[in-house]
């Protein structure tokens, strides 16, 4: 047996078993591939000898690569995914491989997820979805709220009739108060994904986001996808869904926006509630400076 029809087999069962997007079988597949040739694990036989100290010598590897710890955590889970189907690949009845702690996630007062967070909290919400169509579902939905600043009830307010989208939004906020905001590609790229692998009829006056049965998506159902993304990644319990508009505003203050430009962005109705973002960005740069600076090294 070959690498390559190691990695075939898994592939066919990503596919087929699981019904992974392309997207999460290109990551997974990459990441068997890595770990074949980090233990030089030829067949599946030799795969379920692989042992915790085995992959910790592996992650180790990997983040010499320059991983950080959430895709480091990422990593992990793909690679127990493997080798559980290994073990069954080699008829093992025992399926659980060995046992290894994720990477630990510095643990501090509540802040928005970083950029790298937020993109891996998308993709591991997508590949844990049992259905391909509602993995881009909310993918999508999450993206509204990192790339966008939505809150989860405006996200899951869009109509049909916001299809197909272009560079901007028009966003029904509190009060019924509107408000224009700016979408980037990638968001624009993974609605107009889930719309065209969603099985319910695009209704200009149905909603945009469909649960599992045709109905419009409840805000429980997307909590729970990002708590199961959020425990996989190792993340804090801070790591909701409003978390991610956090994250958009204190990103975007870090970057040079200003106060009024934020609030009119967020669909606050007084500068006051936007502050806070100044207060959440200071604490982000004393805890740099904290793990920087040369007098508080020792």
């Amino acid at each position: 047996m070959t690498k390559a029809d190691l990695l075939e087999a898994w592939g066919s069962h990503l596919v087929h078993a699981r019904r992974r997007s392309p997207h999460t079988c290109r990551a997974y597949i990459a990441t068997a591939a890595r770990l074949i040739d980090s233990l030089e694990a030829p067949d599946w036989d030799a795969l379920t000898r692989v042992d915790a100290a085995a992959l910790r010598r592996h992650l180790a590897d990997r983040r010499e690569d320059g991983i950080g710890n959430v895709s480091a955590a990422r990593e992990l889970s793909a690679i127990k995914a493997f080798l559980t189907f290994a073990r069954a690949q080699a008829g093992v009845s025992e399926r659980a491989g060995p046992r290894i702690r994720g990477p630990r996630i510095k643990k501090g007062i509540p802040r928005p997820v970083t950029p790298d967070e937020a993109v891996n909290l998308a993709a591991t919400v997508e590949e844990d979805a049992r259905e391909e169509w509602i993995g881009a579902r909310d993918r999508a939905v999450l993206l509204l709220l990192y790339g966008a600043g939505m809150r989860i009830a405006e996200a899951l307010s869009l109509t049909g009739a916001a299809m197909p989208l272009g560079e901007t939004i028009t966003v029904t906020g509190k009060g019924n108060k509107q408000r224009v905001v700016p979408l980037l590609p990638v968001v624009r790229e993974g609605v107009a994904d889930y719309v065209g692998k969603c099985p319910w009829p695009l209704e200009r006056s149905g909603p945009l986001f469909r649960g599992a049965k045709g109905g419009g998506l409840s805000q429980g159902m997307v909590q729970k996808a990002m708590a199961r993304a959020r425990i996989a990644l190792g993340l804090p319990s801070t790591a909701t869904p409003h978390a991610l508009r956090h994250s958009f505003a204190t990103h975007l203050l870090g970057a040079g926006a200003d106060l009024r430009s934020l609030q009119e962005l967020l669909g606050h109705a007084s500068l006051g509630s936007t502050q806070i973002y100044t207060k959440v960005d200071a604490a982000t740069l004393l805890d740099v400076y904290r793990n920087a600076h040369p007098r508080e090294q020792g």
